[in-house]
């Protein structure tokens, strides 16, 4: 898929396109939890209620700590994988809830 992050801002801040889509192959594992809490804030924001997760296939390592992680935060409504067409086993797909007020 290729590396999906822009450049880097003057503060060394890598800047990621917020469109529904987070692929995890370019970000080394440790980097994954405030990534990917962070990457659901930012949809909340833009309104993005539906997220694609793409963490590969692999051993299932990293689904699994995606997966645990998601079942913690209290924005996630629902997590599933994918249907075939849309990663399979290989990407996990979020409902966000809508923030209130």
């Amino acid at each position: 898929m290729g590396d999906h992050r822009d450049e880097q801002s003057e503060e060394g801040v890598i800047e990621y396109p917020i469109d529904g889509v987070l692929d995890l192959h370019t970000f080394r594992p440790r980097e994954v939890p405030d990534l990917v809490k962070d990457y659901l804030t930012a949809c909340l924001e833009h309104d993005i209620l539906e997220v694609r997760i793409i963490h590969g296939k692999g051993t299932g390592q990293l689904r699994r700590t995606v997966h645990s992680l998601l079942a913690r935060l209290p924005e996630v409504a629902s997590y599933r994988l994918a249907d075939v067409d849309a990663g399979g086993w290989g990407a996990t797909l979020v409902e966000l809830r809508r923030r209130e007020g």
